[in-house]
């Protein structure tokens, strides 16, 4: 089969489709076809060696898939083969999701929802299981709460707006202006340019704030969060001053490293599937065309990009 290896650190050049083994299964494991794979931007800092989280290459790089299950190995009734599936097998374990085909274990996986294509499906996992676990499980979030969320218009903010407004909360989205009406028509109830306005002094009174950016924009949120309040940040989860300031100042921090999660999936597959869910696909590319994608991918796009096999 092809995938998608890289023997050195680097920019998106040491990216290259090679000829490798087909992977073998193990009891309670499936295999599948791959369709379509989401990016992430944990995969370009990984990538270039700034996050080490897979250890020295070579390695390859993917966890959000998107195919049609090939074969099924001893212990599985869950899925059979031709069925339709997607997850975010193993993070933050090597997955390869970056090939033709994963072995994955079946209850990682989740049945694709049906008026979804592949790409949407292989765009939804890591980027909604992180928002999810972010507000469900580590917020709480209640109806009638007012949400922050900051990088609204990414991969995991744009899911974060329409699973905040799913649970009856009131939100407020940070984004670039080209984004705005996008989000208000995701269900966004007001939207701020971070770029020209200070959101300390255009809101208050925040019950929930979801950092997607960054630990100046974290703690900068403490201006505006009630006491009590609960910060959740996805990219500031191993900052202990943050998370001591935050405790120290009355409210709950929540730091989210994102993991494998059949029930959510379950869930986000539900309201994808009813229609209260919209996967945003910026650009689908070529599985061939994967050092294009991590250009892209590094240009902070709207919504997610996928590599279509």
């Amino acid at each position: 089969m092809k995938a998608i290896v890289q023997s050195e650190f680097g920019d998106p050049a040491v990216l290259r489709v090679v000829e490798v083994g087909d992977p073998h299964l193990i009891p309670t494991e499936v295999l599948v076809r791959v369709r379509s794979i989401g990016l992430n931007p944990v995969e370009f800092y990984i990538r270039s060696g700034d996050f080490k989280m897979l250890g020295e290459p070579p390695f390859t790089l993917g966890w959000d898939i998107a195919g049609i299950v090939e074969a099924v190995s001893p212990g599985v009734s869950r899925f059979r083969v031709g069925d339709e599936v997607f997850g975010m097998p193993f993070f933050p374990r090597a997955a390869n999701g970056y090939a033709e085909l994963v072995a994955t274990p079946a209850r990682q996986l989740a049945r694709k929802p049906a008026n979804l294509t592949f790409q949407e499906a292989a765009a939804l996992p890591l980027a909604g299981l992180t928002a999810w676990q972010s507000l469900v499980d580590g917020a709480g979030i209640e109806a009638g709460q007012r949400v922050l969320i900051h990088g609204a218009g990414g991969g995991v903010g744009h899911l974060a707006v329409q699973i905040a407004k799913h649970f009856g909360a009131y939100v407020v989205g940070t984004a670039s202006a080209a984004k705005h009406d996008w989000l208000r028509d995701l269900g966004a109830d007001e939207v701020i340019d971070y770029r020209t306005e200070d959101f300390t002094r255009a809101v208050a009174d925040i019950d929930v704030v979801l950092d997607c950016v960054g630990a100046e924009t974290a703690r900068a949120s403490l201006e505006v969060l009630r006491p009590e309040g609960t910060l959740a940040t996805v990219v500031a989860s191993y900052d202990t001053a943050l998370a001591n300031t935050v405790t120290e100042s009355g409210r709950r921090f929540v730091g989210i490293v994102v993991e494998p999660d059949r029930y959510a999936l379950e869930q986000l597959a539900a309201l994808a599937e009813s229609g209260r869910l919209k996967v945003h696909v910026e650009q689908d590319f070529p599985f061939e065309d994967v050092v294009k994608a991590h250009e892209i991918l590094q240009r902070v796009p709207k919504g997610k990009i996928v590599l279509s096999v």
